[in-house]
């Protein structure tokens, strides 16, 4: 589980510019993926304050601190900075006074500036903070972006996974993560699924060792996040099972309380695993526009027969 995010690695995806070069940041974190416009505790109100929470000060904030007093404004700096918060982020290049420099400098707390407007800035950064901060796991399988489905391989070591998955990347898909998938749980309906730095755009091909699928491919061939559309689990066939060959009724796997559809795939030789998955996922987009062709199917069998 995703508990804590460094203000370091904040600065660096934002490309936030450090005003405070004198302050280490190396152990300042943020914990809540949320920002708070300190306007009302700039007019004195610190009551139910998220001082957890990253601080942005827009032109707003910065426009209102020049008409108080100067004594006045030091107070209020005093009283923001003496909490502990993460970090406050200038938007639109503005600039603190030399005032909340000396209060930041006093408290250890960061000032950061980028030149972006305030409520892009806010936008961007919430929602990347939602992803970062999101309850996550790893989990065994291979992840890739076919037609825009995110499509998540799973199943027993050895069984096809990655083989699959180098055929769609032949087919002109993307590859998000092989072996390895980091699952994120950014809403009650969408899951994002990335690859850990270590592995990232490499494939493990038994036999071969492992290949570079960016350097192979090219930067088309590789994705670096994916929402999670669907699950295909692979097994092996077994004769005596009975496999669903009609898929009027969707089944479902559970990840981080999301319930995702999965389809269990017997493996044999001869059945081409990239383009079941390809039909796969492209009938899955059917049915979430609408069409179901398996229902299609049943109606005009129930039409067929009640006109006879």
């Amino acid at each position: 589980m995703a508990e804590e995010l460094k203000v370091t690695k904040i600065i660096e995806k934002m490309e936030l510019k450090i005003l405070t070069p004198d302050i280490d940041i190396e152990d300042k974190i943020v914990t809540v993926p949320e920002i708070n416009r300190p306007a009302l505790q700039m007019a004195g109100f610190f009551d139910h304050f998220d001082s957890d929470r990253v601080q942005i000060i827009g032109r707003v904030e910065a426009a209102y601190m020049e008409t108080l007093e100067k004594l006045t404004r030091k107070e209020r700096y005093e009283q923001l900075l003496s909490y502990n918060i993460p970090c406050i982020i200038f938007c639109h290049d503005e600039n603190p006074d030399e005032q909340m420099i000396q209060a930041a400098r006093k408290y250890q707390i960061p000032l950061l500036q980028t030149a972006k407007t305030t409520s892009s800035f806010e936008a961007e950064i919430i929602r990347w903070m939602k992803v970062m901060l999101a309850p996550m796991i790893s989990i065994h399988g291979v992840l890739v972006d076919v037609y825009g489905e995110g499509v998540l391989i799973t199943g027993e070591s050895g069984i096809g996974k990655s083989e699959a998955a180098l055929e769609l990347i032949k087919r002109g898909h993307r590859l998000v993560t092989d072996d390895v998938v980091e699952i994120r749980k950014v809403s009650d309906e969408t899951l994002i699924g990335t690859a850990p730095e270590i592995t990232r755009y490499f494939i493990e091909l038994r036999g071969i060792g492992i290949i570079d699928v960016k350097t192979l491919f090219g930067v088309e061939s590789v994705k670096e996040t994916q929402a999670i559309d669907m699950v295909i689990h692979l097994e092996d066939w077994d004769k005596d099972k009975e496999y669903d060959r009609f898929g009027l009724e969707e089944e479902f796997t559970e990840i981080l309380g999301n319930k995702v559809v999965c389809h269990n795939l017997p493996v044999r030789p001869g059945r081409n695993l990239a383009v079941i998955v390809e039909s796969a996922a492209v009938n899955w987009r059917q049915k979430k526009m609408g069409y179901n062709a398996a229902r299609e199917l049943y109606n005009r069998v129930q039409n067929n027969i009640g006109r006879k």
